[in-house]
């Protein structure tokens, strides 16, 4: 196994899309990354050693060292002024948005904390662009023939905006996953180990979030239509499985999916993410006891179940459940587990594929939530082939892998690039179409391909893949990791040497979708 460089630490915190700083507790900075100068726009030596006010608009900076002394005060990995809107100031007086993450890092009996900081202005102009396209759909319904024509006209511009923020939004988040990763495989000291750890748990939040702030426009848009088919209730069932399990049993809790061999007829894909926002709901509201999946035949219908053993609903409660950031016994103004969000979206798909969702609920006992669909009228439904985590690998064949990797974002090709690495791959990181078979036209081997499905100048990864299995034969295995959720992404033909992934992916769900990618 290679040692670790001293320096190794140092270099992936620089690497870091996020400014870090250090302090001490008498509030001064004794380290800063790279990102830090580019934000800022200090200097490393002109800020070393200064007061961690000086990057504070000069109106909070005698505020800020009594938070900051109250925060010594009770350490805790904590977001800064949860729920209020937090300034940054550069070297020439300029401002703009930020979140902080706080974390205490104990260093030989002193005490220092580490902050995360990220410019959201991009964030921020998003958010204000989805407010006023909501504000003018509003409006446009109200008008009569012209107003609808205005309305059509909005909700393709939304449709167009969205489907590149579902793109462009997710590259950061998926750099941060692969750097995270690759640091988790070569830091050996507990106190980086946690912090990543907290890392890790933050990259999850932001993605869940983004998902569903993206999932909710799109069906405000009317950009998700539904494609319904016939499909076994059994596969969606052993997604949940995969998916939950882990996360159940973390809680203490046990997740029961019972056999079923029912068929039912809707869009598989909207039923499974109605699913899944139910199920982990019932994680998240259940401190103790199980969450149950099942399902029911009644006659020409299917009910399918999540029961939970969880903190209940109250009577009065039940008709806001499904209001947009509502949570329930979660007032407004504190730190919460999720955003209340999941039900949101969950009423949205069930309006939208035309069923019904029924639920029951007793507060200390538990919640029912029963999804209703009609049954298939196909005479048989198949079912999807057994996944790839089953397959059996040599793990020798990593180290003698060729992976050809093409992704036209610098960050993403990077960050790829280093953990597949550290895993012990030979990766050639290319940028276009034409790099890649400028690579494979030099006789080079290739034995796995990873391409973006969105690159520069109009080219796809569909493009890429077929170009490439020209040269070097049909069988070539290749990954398509795309941030793209539209509908064109759902009806790619079917390829037994192909695997689809959506962006950000973890870490290891990557490493061992290519380690069973080989092996197949």
């Amino acid at each position: 196994m290679r040692t670790t460089p001293p320096d190794f630490a140092r270099s992936a915190l620089d690497a870091a899309p996020d400014a870090i700083v250090i302090i001490d507790a008498a509030g001064i900075i004794r380290f800063t990354n790279r990102q830090v100068s580019a934000l800022f726009q200090y200097e490393h030596d002109e800020i070393i050693g200064e007061h961690v006010e000086i990057l504070l608009p000069e109106r909070f900076r005698t505020r800020h060292v009594a938070h900051r002394d109250g925060y010594a005060s009770s350490l805790r990995v904590r977001p800064m002024g949860a729920g209020l809107d937090l300034l940054g100031r550069r070297q020439n007086g300029t401002e703009f948005p930020v979140e902080i993450s706080l974390s205490p890092i104990d260093d030989v009996g002193r005490t220092l904390f580490a902050a995360a900081i990220r410019d959201v202005s991009d964030r921020k102009l998003v958010e204000a662009e989805l407010i006023v396209a909501r504000e003018a759909a509003e409006a446009a319904r109200k008008l009569a023939d012209q107003a609808r024509e205005l309305a059509d006209r909005a909700n393709q511009g939304k449709s167009r905006f969205l489907a590149t923020a579902s793109h462009d939004l997710r590259q950061p988040l998926q750099t941060l996953e692969l750097l995270n990763g690759a640091l988790r495989r070569r830091v050996t000291d507990p106190h980086l180990i946690e912090a990543l750890g907290h890392q890790e748990q933050a990259i999850g939040a932001m993605s869940r979030l983004l998902n569903a702030l993206l999932d909710i426009s799109k069906l405000e848009s009317g950009a998700i239509r539904p494609e319904p088919a016939d499909f076994a209730v059994a596969a969606v069932f052993e997604e949940m499985r995969l998916e939950f399990a882990n996360i159940a049993a973390n809680k203490g809790l046990k997740l029961e999916v019972e056999l079923c061999n029912d068929a039912v007829y809707s869009d598989p894909s909207l039923v499974e993410q109605i699913l899944r926002n139910l199920v982990s709901n019932a994680i998240k509201y259940t401190r103790e006891g199980w969450v149950r999946l099942r399902c029911l035949h009644e006659a020409t219908l299917i009910r399918i179940e999540v029961f939970d053993t969880g903190i209940g609903i109250p009577a009065d409660q039940l008709p806001r459940i499904y209001d947009e950031f509502y949570q329930v016994g979660v007032p407004t103004n504190v730190s919460r587990d999720g955003y209340g969000l999941g039900l949101s979206i969950v009423q949205r798909l069930v309006k939208l594929l035309t069923l019904k969702l029924d639920v029951h609920s007793e507060v200390g006992k538990g919640s029912a939530f029963s999804l209703i669909l009609p049954a298939s009228g196909a005479q048989s439904v198949t079912m999807p082939p057994t996944s790839l985590d089953s397959l059996a690998y040599d793990s020798r064949q990593i180290g003698e892998a060729r992976v050809l990797l093409v992704e036209d974002n610098d960050a993403v090709r990077r960050a790829t690039s280093l953990l597949l690495e550290l895993e012990g791959y030979h990766v050639t990181p290319t940028a276009s179409l034409a790099q890649a078979l400028q690579h494979v036209q030099q006789g080079n081997r290739v034995d796995l391909l990873i391409t973006d499905y969105h690159l520069n100048d109009g080219e796809t990864g569909i493009q890429v893949i077929a170009t490439l299995r020209e040269i070097l034969g049909i069988s070539l295995k290749a990954v398509l990791t795309t941030g793209d959720t539209s509908s064109a992404i759902k009806r790619l033909p079917g390829d037994p040497f192909l695997r689809m992934t959506s962006k950000p992916i973890k870490a290891d769900e990557l490493l061992a979708l290519l380690r069973s990618l080989l092996a197949a």
